[in-house]
């Protein structure tokens, strides 16, 4: 291990890992709103937006990602729709992750009680007054595992933005062995900077995850 030589790669990688976290963290917001928007859309069966989704969710999860940003960012453009690699990179994560936050929304949605629904409206609640103070919240807490897992998934995909030419993680480690051949150096500071990105993310899922548990079954 060459360790002057991983001292002066450092500032690349954390440049790389900024980079990587900010597209992530705007991604995964973005996947958040779309998933919620379609869940309620679907849970609510309104006709046409339903059948709508339902068609976004099977092609968003059934294409890779690396195909759907190679069509945001080369594809768009023959029609006049022009992206910047970083613009790209986060509506993909967006596209991507918004479905597989949709299928999670949809199992807490449908797993809260119909009993729940009918004890708000009878107590004099109005129905976007029931789905936002009693449907939601016990949704979001059964919910909120897959949400973890999805966040996980959805940061670790952005291992492919190299491909459109952003400056990254991944596009960092292959540069830097492509020009000095330091593979392992490279490679081992790129599972560490993983590591710190996605530990703690993993650690605090799994510490509020517990939190929502207990808060439940109030032991």
């Amino acid at each position: 291990m060459d360790w002057e030589y991983v001292e002066k790669i450092l500032p690349l990688y954390g440049k790389a890992a900024v980079l990587t976290v900010r597209i992530g963290v705007l991604g995964i917001f973005f996947a958040i709103l779309v998933g919620l928007l379609c869940s309620v859309v679907r849970q609510m069966k309104i006709p046409v937006l339903k059948q709508l989704a339902s068609v976004y969710i099977e092609l968003s999860r059934n294409t890779p990602l690396l195909v759907q940003l190679f069509f945001i960012y080369y594809g768009l453009p023959k029609i006049g729709i022009r992206t910047d690699p970083e613009t790209c990179g986060v509506a993909g994560l967006a596209f991507l992750g918004g479905s597989y936050m949709a299928e999670a929304f949809r199992s807490g949605l449908e797993a809260v009680g119909r009993i729940q629904h009918e004890s708000a409206l009878s107590l004099g609640l109005t129905g976007l007054q029931t789905f936002r103070y009693v449907i939601l919240p016990q949704a979001f807490a059964i919910s909120f595992p897959g949400i973890t897992a999805n966040v996980i998934f959805l940061l670790k995909e952005t291992s492919v933005f190299s491909a459109i030419s952003l400056m990254d993680l991944m596009f960092t480690a292959k540069d830097q062995i492509g020009l000095y051949y330091k593979t392992t150096e490279c490679l081992a500071l790129l599972v560490v900077f993983y590591l710190v990105i996605l530990l703690p993310v993993s650690l605090l899922g799994s510490l509020i995850e517990r939190r929502l548990r207990h808060a439940e079954f109030g032991t």
